[in-house]
């Protein structure tokens, strides 16, 4: 396959020359002057892709999402797909490549999976000069009374490395107070998420200024401005963060930037490459991460309240495969998960399409059986055959997506307002989104969420970080589950990005590589081709 130019991708959008900076034949990075240029006045329609619930291998929503581009690009759209960047822990993990597969993948695969524009390594150094800067100025004094028990800025690595849970720093005369810390995936650091929810660099700086390093003793929160650290993070996110432009297997636009995990943190591609798409096209196809209860869920409650960007439709991508195993082993016991998921998405006020995404060995009769439940449930759907076929095999899916966006009928609305305690907010997803009976609070979430709403952070959204494989917070819970308690174990104050996090059940904020990962299958040639990351 041979990729198209950059500049002729670009040229696909309208996007003149002086907004391109090429990086190599086949990629750029888009300059932000473009957002405040009166010449770009199109308002697009963003398509939100989410799912139902995953397996472990995960359904194909990313390959659904770049395949219903390219077959919007088919039916004569004017479309550009915005996509996350991967994180190269689960390129080296389980998961692998997060660029779609076979004709379906945002190119060039490779180089987008692995350091991308360096763009997630210069966000891992901004969050870990502030860590250092911090370490440097407890050994210098501490003027500003941090408690060495309530700092909470960890440090950051983007490889899943379970040793680095808990670690202990300033080991030895010399290294500053010894004290507990920790190290996070860096998708799922505060960095990461400000850099996907800033609108431009004047709102990155002050959401930079505005990250809780930790509290005094008295309780009151120590701000990173107080460092004066703000200037040398900008420099460092310089480059990051303007959007990278890419393309499809087809030659169809992408705009991939800026990469939160969705079970962790918001889960979606940059509200800077958003607002370009929908200057730049009619059509804004954005995946969001894992199931509508997780990456759908912070859309609308925290990515659509920072940007105005109203989603038009939603896409609900499933599979034969994935019913069967929400129905342990039965296709129709499934349904119940897919159910949910489309009222999740009523709930939440937009139109949907179901995308049944066939898989190579799917009985027929299962692909028929789910269409015909959503028939029987009033629901469009389409079957998409975007790894085997590409655009060609989405067509149907597209024009059924297109219909829909066209009747313009979205009435999008979030689940709980901002006036709502954080407790409260809790509650409304727990109950509304994941079909929960309750709540339960640790002592220690209590504790803090108390001492967050004292700070002034009461009226922040909420994040919740949960697994991506129940609606529940059991890996173990398949389906729709009933008369489950959500168990809220600790929180943490995200407030550059702007929400609350809420930790529920055993989820973690650095995963932990598996004993056969991929990291043992992946390779170079003696041609320099990368081999086993797609």
């Amino acid at each position: 396959m041979t990729l198209l130019p950059i500049q002729q991708i670009a040229a696909k959008l309208g996007l003149a020359d002086e907004y391109l900076e090429p990086l190599g034949r086949v990629t750029g990075k888009i300059r932000l002057e473009l957002l405040t240029d009166p010449n770009y006045t199109r308002q697009g329609k963003l398509i939100l892709v989410t799912g139902t619930t995953p397996t472990t291998a995960g359904e194909g929503k990313t390959v659904t999402g770049i395949g219903l581009t390219q077959g919007l690009d088919r039916i004569g759209k004017r479309v550009v797909i915005t996509s996350r960047e991967p994180s190269i822990g689960p390129v080296f993990g389980m998961k692998g490549g997060g660029a779609g597969g076979g004709l379906a993948k945002i190119e060039p695969a490779e180089k987008i999976n692995l350091h991308f524009h360096g763009d997630f390594h210069a966000i891992a150094a901004a969050h870990n000069i502030l860590a250092a800067l911090l370490d440097t100025h407890l050994n210098s004094g501490n003027a500003l009374n941090f408690d060495l028990d309530q700092i909470v800025w960890p440090r950051t690595v983007d490889i899943c490395d379970r040793a680095l849970r808990q670690v202990t720093t300033g080991i030895g005369k010399g290294n500053g107070p010894e004290r507990r810390g920790r190290f996070v995936i860096t998708a799922a650091s505060e960095i990461m998420a400000i850099m996907a929810l800033a609108k431009d660099r004047q709102d990155l700086r002050a959401r930079l200024n505005r990250i809780v390093l930790g509290f005094t003793s008295d309780g009151k929160a120590i701000h990173a401005e107080s460092l004066h650290a703000t200037g040398s993070l900008m420099a460092l996110l310089n480059e990051a963060i303007l959007p990278n432009l890419a393309q499809t297997s087809e030659g169809t636009p992408a705009l991939v930037h800026i990469g939160p995990f969705a079970n962790i943190a918001t889960g979606t591609s940059s509200v800077i490459s958003q607002r370009m798409g929908l200057k730049l096209a009619d059509y804004v196809v954005n995946e969001v991460g894992f199931a509508s209860d997780l990456g759908g869920e912070k859309y609308f409650d925290v990515v659509m309240r920072t940007s105005g960007i109203e989603p038009a439709a939603a896409v609900l991508v499933t599979s034969a495969k994935a019913l069967r195993e929400q129905g342990q082993g039965e296709l129709r016991a499934g349904f119940a998960n897919l159910d949910k998921h489309l009222s999740i998405l009523k709930r939440f006020g937009v139109p949907a399409i179901v995308a049944i995404n066939h898989f190579p060995g799917d009985a027929g009769s299962d692909l028929e059986a789910i269409a015909a439940h959503c028939a029987e449930l009033g629901t469009t759907s389409a079957v998409a055959e975007p790894f085997s076929k590409g655009g060609a095999g989405c067509i149907d899916l597209a024009t059924r997506v297109a219909e829909a966006v066209d009747r313009g009928t979205a009435a999008p609305k979030p689940v709980y307002e901002l006036s709502l305690s954080l407790e409260d907010k809790v509650r409304a997803v727990a109950r509304e989104v994941y079909g929960a009976e309750g709540v339960e609070f640790s002592e220690l979430a209590t504790q803090k969420l108390a001492q967050f709403a004292e700070c002034g952070f009461a009226g922040l959204p909420i994040c919740i970080a949960k697994t991506q494989y129940s609606l529940s917070d059991n890996p173990k819970l398949p389906g729709a589950p009933m008369g489950w308690t959500l168990h809220v174990t600790d929180a943490a104050v995200s407030a550059g990005a702007g929400f609350v996090v809420i930790l529920a059940g055993k989820m973690l904020l650095m995963p932990g590589m598996p004993a056969n990962s991929r990291a043992h299958t992946i390779d170079v040639d003696d041609d320099g081709n990368i081999l086993g990351v797609s």
